[in-house]
């Protein structure tokens, strides 16, 4: 595949973008910019952060794309993230029902 290769990572990086996350953002659009078109692959970067740091999930097709393309840069991370505080997302429903069946 010949694209260009010739532009700046770091001109992607939000502000407001929590370090950690554009490291991994980073290490993922670094390894496979040779890969894919510019904005081809920013929007992939982007799809990669939204499920690893957010949760969100994409058709299947994406989910695995997105899989496959983060496991040889997403190790050391998730590993780092293992023995820390998980959120946990209740429903509303589960929470009000919690709630009311306090004894």
């Amino acid at each position: 595949m010949t694209h260009c290769q010739d532009w700046d990572i770091d001109n992607y990086k939000s502000e407001h973008e929590p370090k950690h996350h554009w490291a991994l953002k980073k290490a993922f659009i670094e390894f496979h910019k040779d890969r894919f078109p510019e904005h081809e692959l920013i929007g992939l970067a982007n799809t990669f952060g939204n499920v690893e740091f957010l949760g969100c999930q994409y058709p299947q097709d994406t989910m695995e794309q997105i899989e496959e393309l983060s496991t040889p840069v997403v190790g050391a991370f998730r590993e780092q993230k293992k023995g820390k505080l998980q959120r946990t997302f209740v429903g509303a429903a589960d929470a009000a029902n919690k709630k009311v069946n306090r004894k």
